[in-house]
């Protein structure tokens, strides 16, 4: 039994085989008890004096020769111990080897068949769970590293044969190799994808601000007065900051075009996308300039139409006062007037300066071509009258007491 050459052809049968050896060495452990016991009792004969029933040499040749058959059977079993182990070490990690493999195989299906995703959220969700698999492939690369060891240690006992154990180590390593860049190109891949649709997402949400932003800056809503008009303008303001500060991410879309994967830069309708993104926003800067105007414009007609409102207030009671007035005929009445007219003549300078004022504001905006031309110009044309017409009746007024005071004057004379 324990001289023989059957060592296992797998693991199973190797831990069988050492389960029945450890059995063996158990009843050898026993025998060698009672042969020592045996061995004690016969050397007891080789040492009586007088009648001795045996020759003394006959019993310790004996003795020695039984116990150098046990020790040999123990060297055997020791032998083969180190050699069972030996053996299970070398199934062990052929057995590991091949569980190796089996792992490899079934994680190159698995990326094979694996896609890139079709939108944002599958592709997080794929680089998540490869992210999963970078894991079990750094620990199942510690374990391949450990086993790499143990098929050295094989090696360099020379208990086997090298060829079958180099042969598998070189062939596990390259497929490990393989599976390595696999791995490397899927994450690639994912990345890539990744990059692609997060663009693209990037691009959309821009697109979406450009669209809401379009419908603001052409708006025909420019107010109704000075008030509505000047907070209309703040908010435009405001829009216009928010446009200007995009301009940066409009910019930048070719620059992160360049740098996605060739298979997605490359594709037509990314970049018609891209170019449709830099004339979109061309269109909203645009109509958010002209908006600006428009609304500066309606301001300034609002403005214009509360100035008109107020010189016409004042036309129209200095109006009624000179058209109701009396020349008097007393000196000292028609002095009073003249002083009344004296202060007459600074408010008419204040306000003439506010209706020149008016004037240019309305050839400011016929000249820019303002859609409300004509009602512009038919108010400063109605003021302008009305001015003319407070202008006559001062200098007609103006010219009754001139006469008044020559006729007073020439009296006073007389």
């Amino acid at each position: 039994l324990l001289v023989s050459k059957d060592l296992g052809k797998h693991l199973l049968e190797v831990e069988d085989l050492l389960q029945k050896h450890g059995l063996l060495e158990a009843d050898i452990s026993a025998q060698t008890e009672r042969v020592q016991a045996l061995n004690a009792a016969a050397l007891k004969f080789s040492e009586l004096e007088g009648y001795q029933p045996c020759d003394p040499q006959i019993i310790c040749n004996r003795v020695n020769h039984v116990q150098t058959c046990l020790e040999e059977l123990e060297e055997l079993a020791a032998k083969r111990r180190k050699e069972l182990e030996d053996s299970r070490q070398l199934w062990t990690f052929f057995q590991e080897m091949e569980e190796a493999e089996a792992w490899i195989r079934e994680k190159e299906k698995i990326l094979a068949a694996k896609s890139c995703g079709r939108d944002l959220s599958s592709v997080v969700t794929l680089t998540n769970k490869h992210k999963t698999m970078l894991g079990e492939l750094g620990n199942r690369r510690a374990l391949l590293h450990q086993t790499m060891k143990k098929g050295e240690k094989i090696l360099a006992k020379k208990s086997f044969s090298s060829v079958g154990i180099q042969e598998k180590m070189r062939e596990v390593c390259l497929r490990w190799k393989k599976l390595e860049e696999i791995t490397g190109l899927h994450q690639q891949r994912l990345e890539d994808a990744l990059n692609f649709f997060q663009f693209s997402a990037e691009t959309d949400d821009l697109v979406a601000w450009l669209q809401d932003t379009y419908r603001i800056v052409s708006s025909d809503d420019f107010g109704h007065d000075d008030y509505s008009s000047q907070a209309l303008l703040r908010k435009h303001r405001a829009v216009v900051e928010e446009v200007e500060k995009h301009r940066a991410a409009v910019l930048s879309l070719r620059k992160q075009l360049a740098l996605l994967a060739p298979d997605h830069r490359q594709g037509v309708d990314v970049q018609i996308r891209v170019v449709e993104v830099e004339q979109l926003y061309g269109e909203v800067a645009e109509v958010a300039v002209l908006r600006t105007q428009w609304l500066q414009d309606a301001l300034a007609v609002y403005r214009m139409f509360s100035e008109v409102h107020a010189c016409e207030v004042w036309v129209d009671e200095k109006e009624q006062w000179l058209e109701k007035m009396e020349v008097p005929e007393e000196l000292d009445e028609v002095e009073v007037v003249q002083h009344r007219f004296e202060s007459l003549d600074q408010e008419m300078n204040s306000v003439m300066g506010r209706i020149l004022d008016v004037n240019q504001v309305v050839q400011q905006l016929v000249d820019g071509g303002h859609p409300s031309s004509d009602e512009v110009r038919a108010c400063q044309d109605h003021l302008n009258s009305r001015w003319n017409r407070v202008v006559e009746l001062v200098e007609s007024k103006k010219g009754q007491l001139s006469s008044v005071l020559k006729i007073q004057n020439f009296l006073l004379e007389c």
